[in-house]
C-alpha cells in the first residue's frame, strides 16, 4: 500500500522518540506535527483525537508526524512536566523539516496538554504558519505567553467540556481576537465533551474545513 504510515524513531534530547509518519508524494506538500494529550493521564500518540487529526492532515496531502513524548510507549526518558516535552516536540519538528525541506507550509497541532506544547512551540519557531489547538485548558495552564500570538490558527473545544469552564475559553478568545494581523478562529462543538467521545465526526469535519481553507491560499 502506497500511503503507508511508517513507525519511526526520532533522535530526541532524552533518547529516541517513537513516532508515526506519513510522507506525501508531493515534494512541496505542507507538513504538520500532531501532539499527544497528557502522559500522566494515559495520553499517547494513539489517542483517538490525535489519530483522527493525523488522518485528516494525511487526507489533505500533508506529510505528517505524530509522536510519543519521552517515557510514553517506546520513547526513552520520563515525564518532565512540559519542559522536556517541548524539547521533544522541537526535535520532532526538526526531523520533519529535514525530511521535507521544501515544504510549502508548516503546521502544528495538539490535543489537550498537547495543545499547550504546540502553542509553546509556535512561539519559538517562526516557520510555523498555522496551528490547530484542540481542547486547550486555559484554566489549568497559563496561555498568556501568546502575547502576541505569532500566527493565525484554529481552536476547537466542546461546549460540554467537563474539564474546562466555558468562561476560560471565551477569555482566551477575547484576548486573541484583539490581536492585529492574525485571525484565530474559535469553533465550539455543542455536544462535545473534552475528549470528543461521541462527536469525533463533527471534530473531523471542522478540522477538514479549516485545513482546506488555509491550504487553498498556497
Amino acid at each position: 500500500m502506497d500511503n503507508k504510515i511508517l513507525e519511526i524513531f526520532i533522535p530526541g534530547p532524552a533518547g529516541r522518540l517513537e513516532a508515526k509518519y506519513y510522507k506525501s508524494k508531493k515534494n512541496t506538500s505542507p507538513i504538520a506535527l500532531v501532539l499527544q494529550p497528557h502522559p500522566q493521564y494515559g495520553g499517547t500518540m494513539n489517542n483517538k483525537v490525535v489519530v483522527d487529526t493525523f488522518h485528516t492532515f494525511m487526507e489533505n496531502d500533508f506529510s505528517v508526524c505524530r509522536v510519543n513524548f519521552r517515557g510514553v510507549g517506546k520513547s526513552d526518558g520520563e515525564f518532565d512536566n512540559g519542559q522536556g516535552e517541548l524539547a521533544d516536540a522541537a526535535a520532532a519538528l526538526d526531523w520533519l523539516e529535514r525530511e521535507n525541506f521544501d515544504n510549502s507550509q508548516c503546521w502544528v497541532s495538539g490535543f489537550s496538554f498537547g495543545s499547550l506544547i504546540a502553542m509553546q512551540l509556535l512561539m519559538r519557531r517562526p516557520e510555523i504558519n498555522r496551528f490547530i489547538a484542540i481542547s486547550p485548558q486555559p484554566n489549568v495552564y497559563d496561555f498568556s505567553f501568546l502575547s502576541p500570538c505569532p500566527t493565525s490558527g484554529l481552536i476547537v473545544h466542546g461546549k460540554k467540556d467537563e474539564l474546562v469552564p466555558f468562561e476560560y475559553i471565551s477569555e482566551l478568545d477575547k484576548r486573541l481576537s484583539a490581536q492585529k494581523g492574525i485571525k484565530v478562529e474559535f469553533n465550539t462543538i455543542s455536544e462535545a465533551n473534552h475528549f470528543f467521545s461521541k462527536t469525533g465526526e463533527s471534530l473531523i469535519k471542522q478540522l477538514n474545513k479549516y485545513i482546506k481553507k488555509e491550504t487553498a491560499l498556497y
